[in-house]
């Protein structure tokens, strides 16, 4: 072998190496890019959900005094029209609200019987009845919750109850 082909050589694995770096240090970049693209595209998909929750909590604070008041006037229907089409239309859409709201993820909070909470419930009166434990003893209006995001907290009546 000569001294130019030695030469050559050298030159050779010097290019060769110097080639294996560069794929090296693009592979790296490559990679880097990938991670980037997925994490903007998981932090849109984030945002899409925390706004699409947003507006669902805006509609739904919105409807909750009609559903209430449709609630109410159910409860004051008349004995004697239980059985009318008309009140009996009037409970199917009710339903049909109640149906739509939980597909929406939408809870009603938990109260009568249930311990006081107050990320939960809101206190109207407390009753002491010589104990210890706050529960709840009456519901004047409900609460709700989307997931674990309280919409409207109950508005309840609070007994004082021994253990």
């Amino acid at each position: 072998m000569t001294a130019r082909d030695s030469s050559r050589k050298d030159k050779s694995n010097e290019d060769i190496a110097q080639l294996q770096q560069q794929v090296a240090e693009l592979t790296e970049a490559l990679q880097r890019e990938r991670a980037d693209a997925l994490n903007i595209r998981r932090r849109a998909e984030e945002d899409r959900t925390k706004m699409a929750d947003f507006y669902k909590v805006m509609i739904i604070r919105d409807l909750l005094p009609a559903i209430d008041n449709l609630e109410r006037s159910m409860l004051h229907a008349p004995k004697e029209l239980a059985e009318h089409d008309y009140v009996k239309g009037v409970q199917g859409v009710a339903k049909q609200f109640e149906k739509a709201l939980k597909e929406m993820g939408l809870s009603r909070i938990k109260t009568v019987g249930e311990r006081f909470d107050p990320s939960l419930h809101e206190a109207v009166s407390i009753e002491d009845a010589g104990g210890e434990v706050e529960v709840v003893c009456e519901e004047l209006q409900p609460g709700y919750k989307l997931g674990d995001q309280v919409i409207r907290h109950a508005m309840v009546k609070v007994k004082k109850e021994k253990k």
